[in-house]
């Protein structure tokens, strides 16, 4: 059996950015994009990840198959259902971890696998005990784990368990549940298995609670985490890595082997891979996810970035931007002077404030040329007076 190094303190992390994430609509991952990515994740720290679904697509049997041999630290899953068909391709793969899923919702059983309760049952364990016999880690995933019965939810765990599964893991599969629903599940499961169980949550976004399902699937005794890289997968995504880990660390103050400092190096590589514009205001890796126009934000920035940043941009990979614009104040544009070379005298200020206002709504954004601009024309005037009204206003 392939052991993955755990602890109390630490927070497993599993990304599926290239199974889950790779199903978003209009994506088509290459064989080498694919590849690209896991190495990068595995850079990132990442303990485990889900590379394919191998029975599904030769580029994903020849991923997993490529990049359990080439990475450094990361394990690699294979996704299989509860068949021996999938088991068999997801071990030729040579994932180190053999993620079976089996779904145990009534509409589910109803409409999709047309399957009793107890049929199901015995799928999990014959399923579970043959994944075994190939040696490799076998994680059980109850599919639609929020929608399930709860009683029944935790017969599968458990058969799961019995059959030789020492992981699981509990999806919020069509995004539906609430962080009390999933504290309330997740604490539910937990007190009904062995304690040496480890136990991931796995959220979708589809009302925009994937991370703070999964931060609750945490409080209540998950000790591992699925992700993707920006939130990407199926209809509106999944629990977004990056946003998932920060939390994790400077708001839960717990620990991943995550290197933070690479978290937005990741995002954007990813983003470039599946070719989708992340929106600006990203949480986290975002370009204006540190971005400070308003006078006030600003002046408290720049006297102590704590004020209106929760953590510091560069802890996460990203930066800072002070932003002019027509709600800056006297401080964005000392600032703004200073970081050219420039001396800012009260009259220069004032100057470069008054044309803020005037200019900035209808150019949107104001260039460093734009300032230098404004530099040559205020030489240019002589006798400067404080430009009248609301240009010597401060914010």
């Amino acid at each position: 059996m392939v052991l993955i190094a755990t602890c109390e303190e630490r927070i497993r992390i599993f990304d599926t950015t290239l199974r889950d994430g790779d199903q978003m609509a209009g994506v088509e991952l290459s064989l080498e994009d694919k590849i690209e990515i896991a190495k990068a994740l595995d850079e990132l720290g990442v303990d485990i990840i889900e590379a394919g679904f191998p029975i599904s697509s030769k580029i994903d049997f020849e991923t997993i198959k490529r990049v359990s041999k080439e990475l450094s630290k990361a394990k690699v899953a294979a996704l299989a259902r509860a068949s021996k068909k999938d088991i068999d391709e997801a071990a030729a793969s040579e994932a180190h971890v053999i993620h079976v899923f089996i779904a145990t919702s009534n509409i589910h059983l109803k409409y999709k696998l047309g399957l009793t309760k107890e049929q199901v049952l015995n799928n999990i364990a014959e399923a579970v005990e043959y994944a075994k016999e190939y040696g490799a880690l076998v994680l059980f995933s109850a599919e639609d784990a929020t929608r399930s019965n709860r009683e029944f939810l935790v017969k599968a765990y458990r058969e799961a368990v019995s059959a030789g599964s020492k992981y699981i893991n509990i999806p919020d599969t069509v995004g539906v549940a609430t962080p009390w629903e999933i504290h309330g599940l997740v604490s539910y499961v937990r007190s009904n298995l062995p304690s040496w169980v480890w136990i991931d949550v796995h959220c979708h976004n589809d009302f925009g609670m994937a991370t703070a399902n999964t931060l609750a699937g945490v409080f209540a005794g998950a000790n591992g985490v699925q992700v993707t890289v920006n939130g990407f997968g199926e209809r509106a995504g999944n629990a977004a890595l990056e946003e998932v880990v920060a939390a994790l660390h400077f708001l839960m103050r717990l620990n991943t082997n995550i290197e933070l400092k690479k978290l937005t190096w990741v995002s954007r590589l990813v983003a470039e891979k599946f070719r989708i514009n992340l929106q600006l205001n990203k949480p986290i890796v975002g370009i204006n996810a540190f971005a400070h126009e308003a006078g006030i934000h600003v002046h408290g920035v720049l006297s102590n970035s704590a004020t209106y940043e929760a953590m510091a941009p560069e802890d996460v990979g990203n930066r800072r931007r002070i932003v002019l614009g027509r709600h800056s104040g006297r401080h964005a544009v000392i600032w703004a002077l200073e970081r050219i070379g420039i001396k800012p005298t009260n009259q220069l200020v004032n100057f470069i404030l008054y044309r803020l206002k005037e200019v900035a709504p209808k150019i949107k954004k104001v260039s460093e040329d734009q300032i230098k601009s404004w530099i040559n024309e205020f030489s240019k005037i002589k006798g400067v007076e404080c430009y009248a009204q609301n240009p010597c206003n401060t914010r």
